[in-house]
């Protein structure tokens, strides 16, 4: 809570109060089950965690991205693959509300503020996950309608979502031919692939999402032709941090479960507490934590304000703190031993709900190209 305004510290204790209540005592039965947790996650709705950065007239909480990364870090500590589906879903409709007209964001922001629908966003292709800019999905006009073709790979919540936020290619090659629709589940034509079997996120479902012959009204096309790309980044910036930001609670919460076992386990006659190889790479692993959360922090701030290094920040946050907060949950189940290696211990399902952080919203390798051409060109 360092440095947090006495609000943002209110903010953090409501989210971690539900995290500890409605989220961490279910975890493990919704990653064992592969349960989607439509109920908690409307409850969390009704706290205003449905529209974190969305625009009050249309349901949002209107809060800043700071504010968002401080609730998904504690929201995570409950359970870090919900927490990452909702922040998904925020950033879609914080799409929708940034990008769509009055009507369209009366149309859906209010039902997905409150959870009583879930967003899809749909972006990556079989054929194109880092280079995004290279999709093939089309949607060709005809009169006031588009109509679709094409399938999305790895799609979060696809197939129990009710609204899609599809990235298509309306024009030539490249990001200048890429627009952005909003389709809704039971358009004819929208079907779905096998839900995929998945190390860790067992709590949401991910399948392929597939269009074949899509009519969709022009009407549900988020700002004008071609800025479809230009939306899908500035999205994903804001999801960069909301990643990271669940990142965070993982590690957080893995540091207190390596304290807590530190403590309670003997081997050779005394607590391992007393080991001071554990105990200086558990203080290693606390000061990770702190600078990670300090860069999450300092580029959410970035992004709000607009500034004109926010990408950059943004990029250099998402990469270092899931590397690093992988690196402290692995440690933590390391410290457990043989214990962390089974399913009834949390520490092992943070590391694996945690793992697939460093790939998506951009692979890190990405990230790093970002920051490297931002560095290089001056």
């Amino acid at each position: 809570s360092a440095g947090l305004t006495e609000e943002q510290k209110e903010f953090q204790k409501v989210a971690l109060d539900f995290a500890a209540k409605e989220m961490a005592p279910h975890m493990a039965e919704w990653d064992e089950k592969e349960i989607f947790p439509v109920e908690a996650m409307r409850k969390a709705a009704q706290l205003g965690f449905g529209g974190i950065y969305v625009k009050p007239d249309v349901g949002g909480s209107g809060l800043s991205r700071l504010d968002t990364s401080i609730i998904f870090e504690a929201l995570s500590t409950g359970c870090t693959s919900t927490t990452a589906y909702m922040s998904i879903h925020n950033m879609c409709v914080w799409m929708i509300d940034t990008f769509g007209n009055e009507e369209q964001r009366h149309r859906f922001c209010p039902s997905l503020c409150s959870m009583e629908k879930f967003a899809s966003y749909c972006l990556t292709e079989p054929g194109s996950g880092s280079d995004a800019a290279s999709l093939l999905t089309s949607a060709q006009r005809k009169g006031d309608t588009y109509v679709l073709n094409g399938s999305k790979a790895f799609i979060s919540g696809g197939g129990d979502t009710d609204v899609y936020v599809v990235m298509c290619r309306t024009g030539g090659p490249g990001p200048k031919g890429i627009s952005c629709l909003v389709l809704e589940k039971g358009t004819p034509g929208l079907s779905f692939g096998k839900k995929e079997k998945k190390v860790g996120w067992n709590s949401q479902p991910t399948r392929a999402v597939i269009f074949e012959d899509c009519v969709v009204p022009v009407g549900s096309r988020l700002g004008a032709e071609g800025q479809g790309f230009s939306i899908a980044m500035k999205g994903l910036n804001g999801g960069r941090i909301n990643i990271a930001s669940c990142s965070l609670g993982a590690a957080h919460a893995s540091v207190l479960l390596a304290q807590e076992h530190l403590t309670v386990r003997k081997q050779f006659g005394e607590p391992l507490a007393n080991n001071q190889y554990l105990q200086f790479r558990l203080a290693e692993m606390a000061t990770r934590l702190v600078a990670a959360r300090l860069m999450v922090r300092n580029a959410a701030q970035a992004l709000q304000e607009g500034r004109e290094d926010a990408a950059v920040l943004c990029s250099m946050a998402k990469l270092f703190a899931t590397d690093e907060c992988f690196a402290i949950c692995n440690q933590a189940l390391q410290m457990h031993g043989g214990y962390g290696y089974l399913k009834d211990y949390a520490v092992q399902q943070f590391v694996r709900d945690i793992r697939v952080h460093q790939i998506l919203e951009g692979t890190n390798e990405v990230m790093r190209m970002i920051v490297a051409r931002n560095l290089l060109q001056g």
